[in-house]
């Protein structure tokens, strides 16, 4: 079988060399190239032609996103940023890499390399896959509002999203008016970067986002988003909804898990429900957006044209669980449509 060809590009000798041995120890990567800055990095994809780039964003002479800015345009390319807490890392997403890897403090190298073999390698695996070229870049006029024409018989909006999803729920959620009803989002990321995701859509948004708290109130006009180490819930009580965030073990393969949501908004909230799975590799969420399917819930499925990564919504879509399937651009005027019944 052949290897997916890694350039990897750090300043650092270390993590150079950390990541090298970390990629090179699975048998389906190979790491045919190594580079200090973004020169380097420049001179070796012209010459080698890599199939996938990690890349580190702090970086002498030119940093990383500027590199990738700079790149993208002449040489399309699926990029993992390597990066400590930074929120540039939604830069660089915006920029157009396909996914980040938290780069953690404080481990000792033999504890590092096991953890990017866990980490990084899937996620260069997963970046293989996507079309890079085929991505949607995020829309630089302001889209057409939809609105709420009147009371709706739905309560809460559940989405879900994985690889590519930070721009695909951006996409959604930038185009939500203050009359959407309670919203609550699961998208697979790690601690620390769901609060500063969560501040930089509330900045950018009409609605309000945070990252949720467990008892916070699922309102109109609210953004919920999870935790990034905690399983939320969304639980029924005499004065409304509530989320539930909670430590806790991984399901369907991840912490907080689509599954986990979309099963509690399938009990919480049955047909007053309306259930989105957006972008992302594996099937997370399927199964879950298949209950709300069943207890009467509106459900929609992001098409694979749109999708960085055609996995969670196809299975979705395959097991019966999606009601509409539509492009990433028509999906928060879908979720209108739902709401005033003219679906």
């Amino acid at each position: 079988m052949k290897k997916i060809r890694v350039l990897v590009v750090d300043d650092s000798f270390v993590i150079r060399n950390v990541l090298e041995q970390s990629l090179n120890a699975d048998p389906q990567l190979e790491v045919v190239a190594t580079a200090s800055d973004a020169y380097e990095a420049r001179d070796l994809i012209i010459k080698l032609r890599p199939d996938v780039m990690t890349l580190d964003i702090e970086m002498p002479r030119m940093n990383g996103l500027d590199f990738l800015r700079r790149l993208m345009p002449q040489y399309p390319m699926p990029v993992v940023v390597v990066s400590s807490l930074d929120d540039r890392v939604f830069d660089a997403l915006e920029a157009g890499a396909v996914d980040f890897v938290h780069k953690p403090a404080g481990l000792t190298r033999s504890q590092l390399s096991e953890f990017m073999k866990q980490e990084l390698n899937e996620k260069v695996k997963v970046a293989f896959t996507v079309r890079v070229g085929a991505r949607p870049r995020r829309a630089t006029s302001s889209p057409v509002d939809a609105k709420l024409t009147g009371s709706s018989d739905k309560d809460i909006v559940a989405i879900g999203a994985s690889t590519g999803g930070t721009e695909a729920i951006f996409d959604v959620v930038s185009k939500f008016n203050t009359d959407i009803p309670g919203v609550v989002i699961v998208q697979h990321m790690p601690p620390g970067f769901t609060a500063m995701y969560a501040e930089r859509m509330n900045n950018q948004c009409k609605v309000a986002v945070k990252e949720a708290q467990n008892g916070d109130k699922v309102k109109q006009g609210l953004v919920l988003l999870a935790p990034g180490d905690k399983q939320m819930r969304v639980i029924k009580e005499r004065d409304g909804y509530h989320v539930e965030c909670k430590f806790g073990e991984k399901v369907s393969g991840h912490c907080p898990s689509v599954n986990v949501l979309f099963n509690s908004v399938a009990v919480a909230a049955k047909d007053k429900a309306v259930g989105v799975i957006l972008t992302g590799m594996g099937g997370d969420g399927a199964e879950g957006l298949m209950e709300m399917h069943r207890q009467g819930a509106v459900t929609i499925g992001q098409d694979e044209v749109t999708s960085a990564v055609y996995g969670m919504p196809k299975v979705a879509y395959e097991m019966g669980a999606v009601t509409y399937q539509v492009g990433l651009p028509v999906v928060a005027s879908k979720i209108y449509s739902v709401l005033n019944n003219r679906h």
